[in-house]
């Protein structure tokens, strides 16, 4: 197959090109570099450096494409809600009318935010407008569009600087500066933490089987942790302190998998590996 994954230079896209390329497919990433850095480039892939909103200036001759690309973090979609909404919202809308004249198959990334008000933050809000997008064009034109939702992933190759960092990647980085921890509020706050190579398993079982699903994908554990017993599991390994700051807006308190479509359907079985691989640090 020939298989397109924008932001393919990024965190999950560049695990997923990895998978991809053991399958002997013909690999093309997009990726206008916001995010995803050029030390990710994997021999063998064709990289092009683009913004997805002019994904029409290169040919359409892909059997599948994983739509990756986006700004994915909530924070900085509070400071810049335009380039949120033109990198997350926008982007999925050229893409998928880039699709539709040749009816590609596409795998949207969307997000677990979904379960949580999304008027808390442009990035909450945009990111649900771009499911809605993929639910219109798939009752309108008859596209096989499948969601995905990722809950909190971590792993190689995660954004370790920076404010596109996640939790796991931050403490890494302040550890590696001899800094304290930090934890937002009261660090009671839960998150279902999903290790990079569950999510790939499932986008390749996703994207390359013919399993259809007209819902979504919940791509979780199913197992989530406060961040205060994810800061213990860091102590446990590097005896660090940790300081709590103000907390923030946009910060759910929970996020968890609860459906379990995805281990039924696709005989999915995402592992708890976060103790694991913060002791492998």
């Amino acid at each position: 197959m020939k298989i397109l994954v924008t932001g393919g230079a990024g965190f999950i896209g560049t695990n997923l090109l990895l998978e991809l390329k053991k399958q002997n497919h013909k690999l093309v990433s997009v990726d206008n570099y916001s995010i995803g850095t050029k030390e990710n480039h994997i021999e063998g892939v064709k990289y092009i450096s683009l913004d997805v909103n002019q994904i029409k200036e290169i040919k359409n001759d892909f059997d599948l494409i994983y739509h990756l690309a986006g700004l994915s973090r909530i924070q900085p979609s509070f400071r810049e809600p335009t380039s949120t909404f033109i990198s997350n919202t926008k982007g999925v809308e050229s893409v998928i009318e880039w699709a539709r004249l040749n009816h590609t198959k596409i795998v949207y990334s969307g997000s677990s935010s979904f379960h949580h008000d999304p008027y808390q933050s442009p990035y909450a809000f945009y990111k649900y407008l771009g499911e809605e997008i993929c639910r219109m064009y798939r009752r309108v034109y008859d596209m096989n569009i499948e969601i995905v939702r990722f809950y909190n992933v971590y792993g190689p190759k995660e954004i370790v600087h920076g404010e596109w960092a996640a939790v796991i990647g931050i403490w890494r980085s302040q550890i590696k500066n001899n800094y304290s921890l930090t934890i937002v509020g009261d660090g009671e706050q839960k998150r279902d933490f999903t290790h990079v190579h569950d999510i790939v398993d499932a986008l390749l079982k996703i994207g390359i089987n013919k399993t259809k699903f007209n819902n979504e994908w919940e791509l979780g554990t199913g197992i989530n942790y406060s961040l205060n017993e994810v800061y213990q599991m860091f102590k446990e390994k590097f005896g660090v302190d940790k300081i709590h700051i103000n907390d923030q807006l946009g910060n759910y308190r929970e996020t968890l998998r609860i459906d379990n479509k995805a281990l039924k359907l696709l005989n999915w079985k995402p592992k708890d590996r976060l103790k694991k691989y913060i002791m492998n640090l």
